[in-house]
């Protein structure tokens, strides 16, 4: 979590177009995924009727990645990080049709905990006001990654994570290949150090040691306890980005961020 929370402190600090920037962060974190599943010998070998899961959660994550990063250029790491994380919500209610589990009436509640703690971060219902916009963004964001989450829970008694991870990076890097080709490449080199650390720390390392903790837990305990990345990530932001959050933004985390004490705690027992 405390690796995953640094994607919207790099996410804010990165200057480029969002294509562009997810396009290089998925480009380098794929050759370090490589570099590790060649050192531990690891089969790319995929099932035929695991083809089109795959390719689906990568697309997905290409979309959870091109909408989180653009809330992130459109607000601040606190609203950008708070607003996807909504994402458990979606994951509580989607969790029993994607795999068949009881449904289970605290996970609603808990949601809708979320849910009112979003509403501390929204200022105004107005198009023309960004940080409102970006919330839109940070959801259907988290929609994505919601989804994708439990297309992958499905998979990794069969893969390794990073195998898995691999894979939704080549998706991802394909589909943004076109990138390379709309927008000027000249700031790319001035970027050099938020695009390295959201790539290794954040994607190769965080990423790929999330996917495989969905081995141990369910999708919805997960995704609830994950929650506390805001606060690495708020931080984060206030001690290299100068970002403090306002009083509201600070309610509302709370929030959302008693849902993970509460799951924490219910999982532990």
């Amino acid at each position: 979590m405390l690796l995953l929370g640094t994607s919207g402190p790099f996410g804010k600090y990165i200057a480029l177009p969002v294509s562009l920037g997810i396009e290089i962060r998925a480009l380098l974190a794929l050759f370090f995924l490589l570099l590790y599943c060649k050192w531990k010998g690891l089969s790319f070998h995929l099932k035929k009727r695991d083809i089109l899961p795959i390719l689906l959660s990568g697309l997905l994550m290409g979309l959870h990645w091109t909408t989180y990063f653009k809330a992130l250029q459109l607000s601040n790491v606190a609203i950008g990080m708070l607003s996807l994380f909504t994402y458990p919500v979606w994951t509580a209610l989607l969790e029993p049709l994607f795999l068949k589990t009881k449904f289970q009436k605290i996970h609603l509640l808990l949601g809708l905990l979320v849910l009112v703690g979003i509403y501390f971060l929204v200022p105004e219902t107005n198009l023309n006001n960004s940080y409102f916009v970006a919330i839109g963004f940070g959801i259907f964001s988290a929609i994505c990654y919601a989804v994708r989450n439990l297309i992958l829970k499905t998979k990794v008694t069969d893969y390794q994570g990073s195998v898995l991870m691999g894979y939704q990076l080549i998706i991802v890097s394909v589909l943004l290949l076109p990138a390379f080709f709309m927008y000027d490449l000249a700031e790319i080199p001035g970027q050099w150090k938020g695009l390295l650390g959201v790539a290794l720390i954040t994607t190769a390392l965080g990423h790929t040691m999330f996917i495989n903790t969905f081995k141990h837990f369910s999708i919805t305990t997960i995704s609830i306890i994950s929650s506390i990345q805001p606060v690495y990530g708020i931080l984060l932001g206030a001690l290299f980005l100068a970002e403090i959050p306002e009083w509201s933004t600070v309610f509302g985390g709370l929030l959302i961020l008693t849902s993970v004490v509460i799951e924490s705690v219910r999982s532990y027992r």
